[in-house]
């Protein structure tokens, strides 16, 4: 009999984690970071991921429920250009054909802090559970949001903006608190000075396009590896 009521306890236990297994907890936040390759766009040239520099991030997010997400993060990039090779009117505010192009040869390396905030939608129901609730370990995702941009080093005066990110991503689950996630990200920002390189040098409106609003600013390019990693699971109403 004393052996017995030793093992109903145990019996119980067993039972309860197994109905956990079924029915895992779902938490609220994500919180991590990533590193990956960061790309400038703008007037000194152009194209998907060229003269690609090191990038870090900081990682947090909120989870609203299984589609949707608000993501908030602070990254360090290193964006580098150079117009080499391209030709330049010589007087672009003419409005004319007269004067014909020149060579100009401007290089630049400087440091950006982008500090921003994203709304991401989940293509599936991003978690895992039990099946009824039909959720996925992994997802595509697409995001838009806001943001601030700074940019400093390279000799040339620090600028700043605002930024708007609009990209694509694809995240999975490697364990029930484990995630990675790979993003693709474009950053339009309302600066179009990223691309100084000294106090003097500067790349305004080469070809006669002037700088308005967000017409012809410089923008960059950002490609993300992160892990994250959940916390503060989810209140579960108790039945019994």
């Amino acid at each position: 009999m004393f052996h017995l009521k030793l093992l109903l306890p145990c019996l119980m236990l067993a039972n309860t984690a197994s109905a956990q297994d079924g029915d895992l907890l779902q938490y609220q936040q994500e919180v991590g970071g990533g590193i990956g390759l960061a790309s400038y766009l703008g007037d000194a040239h152009g194209g998907f991921m060229r003269q690609p520099s090191l990038m870090g991030a900081f990682i947090w997010r909120r989870n609203l429920n299984a589609r949707m997400v608000v993501k908030t993060d602070l990254e360090l990039c290193h964006l580098r250009g150079t117009t080499s090779g391209r030709y330049f009117p010589t007087d672009a505010l003419s409005h004319t054909a007269a004067g014909g192009m020149q060579a100009a040869t401007i290089d630049f390396s400087r440091n950006v802090v982008d500090a921003g905030v994203q709304f991401e939608l989940n293509f599936l129901g991003y978690g895992l559970g039990a099946a009824y609730k039909g959720l996925s370990r992994w997802t595509p995702y697409m995001l838009a949001g806001a943001g601030i941009t700074i940019g400093f080093g390279s000799g040339a005066s620090t600028c700043g903006g605002i930024n708007v990110p609009i990209g694509i991503g694809f995240r999975y689950k490697v364990r029930p608190r484990v995630n990675i996630a790979m993003e693709w990200a474009i950053h339009f920002s309302t600066t179009d000075r990223l691309d100084d390189n000294d106090a003097a040098t500067h790349l305004d409106a080469p070809y006669g396009i002037a700088s308005e609003g967000w017409k012809n600013k410089d923008s960059y390019q950002t490609l993300l590896l992160m892990l994250t990693y959940d916390i503060s699971p989810k209140y579960r109403k108790c039945n019994n």
